[in-house]
């Protein structure tokens, strides 16, 4: 009877660890596409706010897994047909959804590795041609655009056997940090920031796809008004040129 009466007693005071954490900031999920930006503002938004805010990244996939699944949070910032649809389902206000920013995709390199031309169609398609092997997110969102990308240049079957698909960016950008492949493409966005991969350039206007991100509060978010503060955070004039350095383009500046 003591040890179950223990052992509730550390239930409890768990749980209300865990409530008064909850209580003293706002907990937000991100795409990895918004890392860079996030990272950047993040302290002004404490400031602001007066008040922590923990941030946890993965990809847009992943995140409404958990979100599905009952996971907790204030904030969502995902690509803007995620958001639409927690919108539309309720999970997230409707009136609270606002546009941020989106990044085209670009071409990666190792830090330090020959930078190879890529702003043209041909060059493009030389680069990859050229590469031994190559890289992206399985279940990124900018993985359609690279495959549209490849379907136009006609080098789908003959880059098919060189390409692996990486669980997220992080792992993505390590190989080709480590060398063990030559290109990673995803969004600038996740490129720009990583001090261990050279930013090649982006693909060319006619066969760039962008990825558009969007945020949102929870419908159930005990603090929606400092949540809807951050969201108008990231709509801010102010933040465009934090957009611009991390290879983003801001929706809306106001």
């Amino acid at each position: 009877m003591r040890f179950r009466t223990f052992i509730a007693a550390i239930a409890l005071t768990f749980a209300a660890q865990v409530a008064g954490a909850q209580e003293g900031g706002l907990r937000v999920l991100s795409s990895n596409g918004m890392k860079a930006v996030l990272d950047d503002l993040r302290p002004q938004i404490e400031r602001e706010l007066g008040k922590p805010v923990s941030i946890e990244f993965g990809t847009t996939a992943g995140l409404r897994q958990k979100i599905a699944a009952g996971e907790v949070f204030d904030v969502a910032i995902l690509t803007t047909e995620a958001i639409t649809a927690l919108a539309t389902d309720g999970t997230i206000a409707a009136p609270s959804v606002g546009a941020l920013g989106r990044s085209g995709i670009g071409v990666a390199v190792r830090a330090g590795a020959p930078k190879p031309a890529v702003g043209t169609p041909d060059e493009l398609k030389r680069a990859l041609l050229a590469a031994k092997s190559l890289t992206w997110v399985g279940v990124g969102a900018s993985r359609p655009g690279i495959e549209r990308m490849l379907e136009t240049l006609g080098i789908t079957a003959d880059v098919q056997p060189k390409i692996t698909l990486a669980a997220s960016v992080e792992a993505a950008n390590e190989s080709v940090a480590a060398g063990r492949v030559d290109i990673a493409l995803t969004l600038a966005s996740e490129i720009i920031p990583a001090p261990e991969l050279t930013y090649a350039g982006p693909l060319p206007a006619d066969l760039q796809s962008y990825v558009s991100f969007a945020a949102g509060v929870a419908a159930k978010s005990t603090a929606p008004k400092e949540a809807a503060r951050v969201v108008e955070s990231l709509r801010s004039s102010a933040a465009a040129a934090t957009y611009q350095a991390n290879g983003m383009e801001l929706a809306i500046a106001r």
